[in-house]
Formats: C-alpha cells, structure tokens, sequence
C-alpha cells in the first residue's frame, strides 16, 4: 500500500496531537475541493472525493462543513500544492505531497528530514517512475470472491483485490473509476468505507528489519509531524 495500513488505523485512534494534524489535513483538502468549484458535491467531484476520503479516516462532520463554508468567504487563503520526492532509510522510496500557503517553508521542512533522518531528497521523477495512482478502496468483509465477481460485472476496472488482514477487503481500481466501485460496493452490502481515496501505490517494495525499520519509522513520523504534509506514500511493507 501507498501507506502502511496500521498507520491509518492509528490515526483514526489518534493522540489529540496527531488528531489536530489530521484535522488540519482534512480542512486544507476539503477547501481546496470547495474553492476550486461549487459547495455542492453533489455537483463538485472533487470535494465529494476529499469528503468521502477522511469520512473514512473519522473526520466529524463539523470539521467538513467549516471548511466548505470558509472555502466561500472573500479573501480566504490560497494554498500550493508541491510534490517531493526521495530516498529514506533502507533504500525506501518516498513521494511526499504538501498542501501550504507557504511552499518555501513547506520545502524547507521536508527537505530538513531528509537531511537529517538518513534520507536523501531527489528530483522529480527519481521514485516515481515505481509508483501506480490509483483508487483504492478498504472495507471490512469476507467475501472476496463475491465482491470480485460484483465489481467486474459492474464493468469496474479492477487492479487488484486483497485482504491485507483477517476480515478486511482493499480493492484497487482505476482513479477513474473509484465512484463506480463505491457504488456497485454498496450495492452489495458495503455500509462503511474505512478507507476510500486515490492513492499511489508501489510496484516493487521492500521488507525492513531491525535498525533499518527504527529508523524508517521515525523518518516516516518526522514527515506526518509537518503541518503542511498531505500525504506520505512509501514502497516499504
């Protein structure tokens, strides 16, 4: 996976430090879906997917609805997206993705944790090339064959289908295709969504053991601990 899945289930079981953080992420998302087009996500698909995306990550309701209706205001904030891209410990290839009205100090941060946690910054292009976007949607469940079978009927173009843990079901599908497969999903029972984005998500990864994996953990949290990091995505298992 693009991110390893006990660190989404950790976030949601968040400190209130950490909940903060996912907090702000969810706000900047979201405004920028709402500023970039109408309120409605009825009418607006990219906010109706960044909604649907930290639904599933437990984002209350008012954490939404703020961020649309400041997203309406005259003279609200402008944020830049930017896109990193690395080397971490263990030979783990990184893509970080910021989201700041400040991408000078964005920069700076990433770049100070590559410096300084035995990682090596690259230029564009260095890991992607090892990356696949695409929709990725996790849910609890058993019955991988029948939600395989439900999916390529609804002519869902499926990557691939697995169960990562005992009673847990990620399907990846082409980013076009992901509100097709929410659909035909819940269609067949699915009632909850604990994970449903566009993500990236390696080809070939790579197993840490020991020092390597210490020093891939804190490098991987010095990077979630920066306010203006949206997402961190990792060939590591």
């Amino acid at each position: 996976m693009g991110r390893a899945y006990e660190v989404r289930k950790a976030s949601i079981a968040a400190t209130g430090k950490m909940k903060s953080a996912l907090y702000m992420k969810a706000s900047k998302e979201i405004y920028m879906a709402a500023k970039g087009g109408s309120a409605d996500p009825r009418e607006n698909l990219a906010l109706r997917a960044a909604i649907e995306k930290f639904k599933g990550q437990s984002i209350p309701k008012d954490v939404i609805e703020r961020a649309i209706a400041k997203a309406q205001g005259v003279g609200a904030a402008d944020y830049v997206g930017a896109t990193y891209e690395g080397f971490g410990p263990g030979n783990t290839m990184f893509v970080v993705e910021t989201l700041s009205d400040n991408p000078k100090r964005a920069f700076s941060e990433v770049r100070a944790v590559f410096n300084h946690k035995g990682g090596k910054i690259g230029n564009s292009g260095a890991v992607m090339y090892n990356f696949n976007r695409l929709g990725e949607i996790d849910f609890e469940g058993n019955n991988i064959d029948e939600i395989t079978d439900a999916l390529i009927l609804g002519d869902i173009d499926v990557k691939d289908i697995k169960a990562p843990e005992e009673g847990i079901i990620s399907v990846l599908v082409a980013p076009s295709d992901l509100q097709k497969a929410e659909a035909v999903l819940k269609e067949n029972g699915v009632a909850e969504f604990l994970v449903d984005e566009v993500t990236l998500i390696a080809d070939q990864t790579v197993d840490l053991e020991g020092e390597d994996k210490e020093k891939y953990e804190n490098f991987l949290n010095a990077l979630n601990d920066i306010e203006d990091v949206q997402n961190v995505y990792t060939n590591a298992n």
